[in-house]
């Protein structure tokens, strides 16, 4: 055993993580990763001494959080629409905002349809498997430009056991060919190339291909609105995550380019968040 217990490694983490947000829960978390207990568990027994192995891996992750790298590829895990996935630097960190993505293409969805749905720069599979979950009738094909996204998002298939999920490689739509949805989301890169953002905080962990679309963001977002038309069924819907910024660009493109009933969502910050629109072809 080590000289230091569980109230004392709270103390000193806490100290080392003094410049995050909220340093006592930054350190409590790593802790029960650490020890891989409840925080109940470190509040019961405040006593219990830290063994050398798990002392030196804990100072190894309060370097690693320290420096802001995400408490998700710390532990490689994060948790999206109750689902636990894995995830890796080569996936972007499924947010809590994404998943209005999910309830917005869920609602456009009957329980017993056999829809097909479609799912762009998947990363993780998050958004995938969560409407995969939730529809078992609907077939699912998502695809990522990431051979090392692909493999973290198979992985997560298969550790959910869901079978009505296939992972395609390539860049956006290249993988459908000429095969028409019910349903198209994304939850593309929309932050511009010069955006001060990327420099803070944990988003320069992150993949770079994920999170940026050019000089103003607005690539991803405007090549997949374009080329989905031609990907859509009659009556199909486009639904896409935006930046808080984009969302009067996107809605008017979507207009322009012929969509109908198209609309935009507001997260729980209030900022808008997700683009709708339904496809209609003459």
């Amino acid at each position: 055993m080590s000289n230091i217990s569980i109230a004392s490694a709270i103390a000193v983490a806490t100290y080392q993580l003094t410049h995050l947000d909220n340093g006592r829960l930054e350190a409590e978390r790593l802790l029960c990763w650490v020890l891989k207990v409840e925080r109940s568990y470190l509040y019961a027994w405040p006593e219990r001494g830290l063994t050398v192995i798990e002392w030196s891996y804990l100072k190894q992750l309060l370097q690693r959080r320290a420096n802001h790298e995400p408490f998700a590829y710390i532990c490689g895990r994060r948790e999206f629409w109750s689902l636990i996935l894995r995830v890796s630097k080569a996936t972007l960190i499924p947010r809590p905002e994404t998943e209005q993505v999910v309830e917005l293409a869920l609602k456009r969805m009957n329980l017993e349809e056999q829809l097909k749905i479609a799912d762009l720069g998947t990363g993780s599979g998050a958004i995938a498997l969560a409407i995969a979950s939730e529809r078992p009738q609907a077939q699912v094909i998502a695809t990522d430009i990431s051979p090392a996204a692909i493999q973290v998002a198979e992985e997560n298939r298969k550790n959910l056991d869901l079978n009505n999920v296939v992972f395609r490689l390539g860049d956006w739509l290249t993988p459908l060919g000429d095969e028409r949805f019910d349903l198209i989301v994304s939850n593309p890169p929309y932050i511009a190339e010069e955006d001060p953002y990327l420099t803070q905080g944990s988003l320069c962990f992150e993949p770079y291909q994920a999170l940026v679309a050019g000089t103003d963001g607005l690539e991803a977002l405007a090549y997949i609105a374009r080329v989905a038309r031609e990907h859509l069924v009659n009556g199909g819907w486009l639904i896409l995550e935006h930046g808080y910024n984009q969302g009067s660009f996107l809605l008017k493109l979507l207009i322009k380019l012929g969509y109908q009933q198209v609309a935009d969502f507001y997260d729980l910050a209030g900022l808008p968040r997700v683009a709708v629109g339904q496809w209609w072809a003459y």
